[in-house]
Parts: C-alpha cells; structure tokens; sequence
C-alpha cells in the first residue's frame, strides 16, 4: 500500500483503462463507479445490493468514517480523474485500493471477462500550491470536452454554446454539484474541506469560462 501522502494534503488521482480499453461501456458502469465513491469511502466493507436498495437509498447509508474527502471527480470512457484530501493515514490508498478492486469485479463479472482492468497503480500529483489546486478543478471538469472537440486545448473551441450544453448535461462529473448542487450525488463531494474558491454564485461559471475561451 502506498504511503507517499500526508494526511491534510491535496492530491489528483487518475487512471486509465489497461491497453487503453474503454472501463465503462454502459450508463449502469458509470452509475456503478459513482456509488462506489461514496461507499467505498469509509473504513467499512462495501456492500452495494441495488435488488433491496434504491441509488438514492445507498447515497443515504451510513458508511462509518471516511477515509478521504473528495473535492471533484470526472469519469471518462477509458480513464478517471479525482481531486482527494489525505484524510486519514493511508485514506487515499486504501480508497483507491477499495473502489478499484470493487469496480473491476463487478466490471468483470457483468462483461464476462477476467484479469486486471487498470493500467497498473493509480497515479497520483501533488497539488502544492494554490493556483495548481485551484487549476485542476477546471482541468477535472473540462475532461468531457475531448468526447465532442478532441483538439480543444491546443486549436480552441470551435462551438463554445454547444460545449457548455455538453458539460451542463454530462451526469458522469461533479461538474453540475458546483453549478446547481441539487443532485443526490452530491454527498460524494465535501465542499468545506477544500478552498473556498468557489464561495460567490458565478465564480464557478467564470473560472469554466475563462479556461474556455483561453485559445480565443
């Protein structure tokens, strides 16, 4: 288990599918992942039974104590991304370690598959210095661009309104918890444990249009 974190520190995990390969090829895979980090985040076992149990239900169970807080996160088709705080000693490891192995038996299990299903051990960067926390919040939530404008970053936005629309409507990101914060998702993100970068109405909105218009 990796013990290179220090607890009351920020960090940026991600990871891709092993060869590249796609990690959720379904709206149930995506929605599994998202439960898992709410529930994978606490020093219990994870128990999903989505037979007994709404997702909103499993949204509302007690989970113990958790081990990290979470301040963003984006799933892609082939890789994740999630902005995490060090807890607890070893929060960030064991959470990873629990949602993983969770997610790829049951990706394994429902595609018929066997082995592993991420490229190696997550990655991680340390974010610290403010203007780097503060920027991957827009690097996390600006992911789904690639999926409708692949060259964005490096030649501009081509349709910014249809972007925009893109993002609002995107279900598999913290993206509209910072937005609207009305989603039964939203308990997977602890706001407070982070900068209050975002404390105004709107100050989300112009950070995201800001990074938008960056190649204009």
């Amino acid at each position: 288990m990796r013990s290179d974190f220090a607890v009351g520190e920020f960090y940026h995990v991600y990871n891709r599918g092993t060869d590249k390969r796609k990690i959720f090829l379904s709206q149930a895979d995506y929605q599994r992942f998202i439960i898992l980090l709410y529930l994978a985040n606490s020093n219990q076992p994870v128990r999903i039974d989505l037979r007994r149990n709404s997702v909103e239900k499993l949204f509302e169970a007690d989970r113990g104590k958790d081990l990290v807080d979470i301040g963003a996160y984006c799933l892609m088709p082939n890789h994740f991304h999630i902005l995490l705080k060090e807890k607890v000693e070893n929060g960030i490891s064991l959470f990873m370690q629990k949602i993983t192995t969770a997610y790829t038996m049951y990706f394994n299990k429902k595609h018929e598959r066997s082995g592993v299903l991420f490229q190696g051990v997550f990655k991680s960067e340390h974010l610290a210095t403010d203007n780097y926390l503060k920027y991957i919040y827009s690097y996390i939530h600006l992911n789904p661009v690639k999926l409708i404008e692949p060259t964005w970053r490096e030649n501009g936005i081509k349709n910014k309104l249809k972007v925009k629309k893109f993002l609002e409507d995107y279900q598999y990101s913290s993206y509209q918890d910072y937005r609207s914060g009305h989603r039964t998702e939203e308990v997977i993100i602890n706001k407070k444990a982070f900068p209050a970068y975002f404390g105004r109405i709107g100050d989300f909105d112009e950070m995201i249009e800001f990074w938008l218009s960056f190649n204009e």
